[in-house]
């Protein structure tokens, strides 16, 4: 008797599984193997926007854009890209002391958002071409040089002079008054020290100096991401630890010559840049702040010199690169492929494998829902987005926020269970269900998936559902 009452009991356990499993919706979306261009992250235009002229031959300019650029008469053959990278020398943004020409920020933002892009910015003390501004020369500052040494000809800055300290950090605190949290400043280069603010220089401070030089940065740039350069260990940890991202300058590097600056023969990717980053103990910042590259040179003299394409871009997935900066410069034709699926690596790419929701829901009522998504990049999205489900019909619709975040999905899978408000103002009827990541300040989808049903709005449509 026992064993016929047991029997039963499971019958009714298994048909009740069944019955609750026959109620549930399972979607299995269909993965697309398009490249995404999806914000703060891929490659990046420089010291130019989306559709504007690309350099010409191997050349290009460190002169920031100082006014509206002409775009291309013919669409260029480049990369569609969400972020625009440009930098400035100190003279070009503060020609008189006090005197900031904030119009040119401001006009390389505007262009930014007009091209569908956000802005990342580097300010840069000198170079060998563009001196430090003629009035902090003649301020009394220290030079560290003389003008019969074998670098006289350019006036090198004494970084542990007070004064130094005194009007950089000046300059870079007035950029943070003006610029911290704008919506359309992707992130911040920590730049202080040397030829173009690399971080590096044949008359460095002492750490102590370098620190300070660093935390101008820190304190100035509260919610704008910052990204530390990467030359110097002690300086690269420290700026790392309080924070910052990271970010290096000779992606692609593979000869070996004589580097009068180090006294060696090397090369950035086989003798230095792995190492430092071990070295330096930052090989997990990426999980919690973004990793940007630029070219050595440009792609087109990788090329010519017949370098490992491959090993340089396995490299740059290796560091969990987010952006890449080669410089607007033409892509070899050869290479077009290696740098397609490149782009479908770096960063973040989102799709969603599973999603699981009743069938009918009561209005008034939480629904439970389940997704299994995937994150088939190297790296996190770093800025924060929405989770959300659309319900919509033609007599109505209603968003609904899912607490999740999605700046926790570092590559691989992530799982969300959880149950959302259906709002008792949806009237009873059949609805289409839609997913999307939104932007929190405009409330509009914002990330595209690697999966198909996107819509003209950027909302993807995955099944149906039905309000009771």
């Amino acid at each position: 008797m026992w064993t016929r009452l047991l029997s039963a009991s499971l019958l009714l356990m298994m048909a009740a599984s069944a019955a609750a499993q026959t109620d549930n919706v399972v979607v299995r979306p269909k993965e697309t193997d398009e490249v995404l261009v999806n914000p703060g992250m891929g490659i990046q235009t420089f010291q130019r926007f989306n559709g504007d002229p690309l350099n010409q031959d191997l050349k290009w300019s460190e002169e920031g854009p100082t006014g509206k650029l002409e775009s291309a008469p013919v669409k260029p053959d480049f990369p569609g890209s969400s972020v625009s990278y440009c930098r400035w020398f100190w003279s070009a943004i503060e020609p008189e002391r006090g005197t900031y020409r904030w119009e040119i920020l401001d006009n390389a933002l505007e262009e930014a958002r007009r091209h569908g892009q956000t802005l990342d910015i580097r300010l840069m003390p000198y170079d060998q071409k563009h001196p430090l501004p003629e009035w902090y020369r003649n301020s009394g500052a220290q030079r560290a040089n003389k003008p019969g040494d074998k670098d006289g000809q350019v006036w090198q800055p004494d970084f542990s002079d007070p004064l130094y300290l005194k009007f950089w950090s000046g300059l870079v605190a007035a950029a943070g008054a003006r610029y911290d949290g704008h919506p359309y400043l992707d992130a911040v280069d920590i730049s202080s020290v040397g030829y173009w603010g690399e971080g590096w220089s044949d008359y460095m401070p002492p750490f102590a100096v370098q620190k300070a030089l660093i935390d101008i940065w820190i304190e100035a740039f509260k919610h704008t991401p910052l990204l530390m350069n990467f030359d110097e260990e002690k300086a690269l940890a420290y700026g790392t630890q309080q924070g910052a991202g990271w970010r290096l300058d000779c992606l692609g590097d593979m000869r070996s010559q004589y580097w009068e600056s180090w006294h060696r023969r090397w090369s950035h990717m086989l003798d230095f840049y792995p190492l430092q980053v071990v070295r330096a103990g930052i090989q997990n910042v990426w999980q919690r702040s973004p990793v940007s590259l630029e070219t050595c040179g440009v792609p087109g003299h990788w090329f010519k010199q017949g370098w490992d394409v491959d090993y340089i871009l396995n490299q740059a997935l290796r560091w969990h690169v987010s952006t890449v900066n080669v410089k607007s410069s033409p892509i070899p034709p050869e290479w077009k492929n290696a740098f397609d699926e490149f782009q479908k690596k770096m960063g973040y790419r989102f799709m969603l494998r599973r999603l699981e929701y009743p069938a009918k829901v009561k209005a008034g009522r939480m629904m439970p829902v389940h997704m299994w998504w995937l994150n088939a990049g190297v790296a996190p999205v770093y800025r924060e987005y929405w989770l959300a489900l659309e319900l919509r019909s033609s007599s109505g619709s209603a968003v609904i926020r899912a607490d999740a975040d999605v700046r926790k999905w570092l590559p691989g899978d992530a799982v969300y269970d959880g149950s959302v408000y259906v709002p008792d103002t949806l009237q009873p009827g059949a609805y289409r269900l839609r997913v999307a990541l939104l932007d929190l300040r405009t409330g509009q989808p914002a990330i595209k998936l690697a999966i198909e049903g996107r819509q003209a709005d950027g909302w993807y449509d995955l099944g149906e559902i039905q309000v009771e």
